[in-house]
């Protein structure tokens, strides 16, 4: 059984008969992971409170090829995260992230993502006050960035001409991105993107980005941001099923935390 040490965040975490835990990994150097701690919920075992959601640190990994199901040897902390336990806008807000990765990473290397995926939790731990969602958008397009599907912003994701960055335009799920007038006269279920929104979105997706965009959110445009992300996402899912922490985090009164 080959054993690996490398970077982890815990995002998912249930408890496993009397004092194990299962522990869903994402790693710096083999992706996405399941594992069972043994023993992690004696409180002086070996991994002790270590396990807890958003944990940081070195993971020593047993893994057996042909399993979906591996055993963590060891976690020693290098962060915590306190901050997002702390707010429940930030702890929706990072549960989110945590979704999305969960839902779309694979067991490969993807060093990229998880830079990504850690500067998004930091972003919206240090958020101020009404900014934690604003973090969490740009982190979560950045994600979808690094995953591959990134939506066409600039161009017509149909016919490929160029769209006026001033100008309004439509905005297909199934079709991955802006459309221009004529074509999305030409499709169903088209929704309409402001030039605004279209703008903050690029700021986003763009290797560049980072946590801020041009001017706060109001609430109804930062919830109109929500239900875009959490739309497009559903649409490239494969198995239909809901995405339960997208949906506490757009409905809940804290989501503008």
């Amino acid at each position: 059984m080959p054993l690996v040490a490398t970077d982890g965040i815990v995002l998912h975490a249930i408890d496993y008969m009397e004092t194990s835990r299962i522990v869903r990994l994402a790693t710096r150097d083999v992706g996405l992971q399941s594992v069972i701690a043994k023993g992690a919920r004696r409180t002086r075992g070996r991994h002790g409170a270590s396990l807890d959601l958003f944990a940081e640190g070195a993971a020593h990994l047993s893994l057996r090829p042909g399993r979906d199901l591996h055993t963590l040897t060891g976690f020693d902390v290098t962060r915590s995260r306190p901050e997002l336990a702390a707010d429940m806008g930030r702890f929706t807000a990072a549960s989110a992230i945590a979704e999305l990765v969960l839902r779309f990473a694979h067991d490969d290397e993807h060093a990229a993502l998880y830079d990504t995926l850690l500067a998004t939790l930091d972003a919206i731990a240090g958020a101020p006050p009404g900014r934690a969602r604003v973090a969490a958008l740009a982190g979560a397009w950045r994600l979808v960035a690094e995953l591959g599907f990134a939506p066409a912003l600039d161009r017509c994701a149909l016919c490929h001409r160029p769209l006026d960055p001033a100008a309004d335009a439509g905005f297909s799920h199934r079709d991955g991105g802006a459309l221009c007038p004529a074509c999305a006269r030409q499709r169903t279920g088209v929704r309409a993107l402001p030039a605004p929104a279209r703008t903050a979105l690029r700021h986003w997706v763009a290797e560049a980005g980072d946590a801020s965009t041009p001017g706060d959110l109001d609430d109804a445009t930062g919830r109109a941001h929500q239900r875009l992300l959490r739309e497009f996402l559903h649409e490239h899912l494969a198995d239909g099923r809901p995405l339960r922490a997208f949906d506490m985090w757009e409905g809940a009164r804290w989501a503008g935390g």
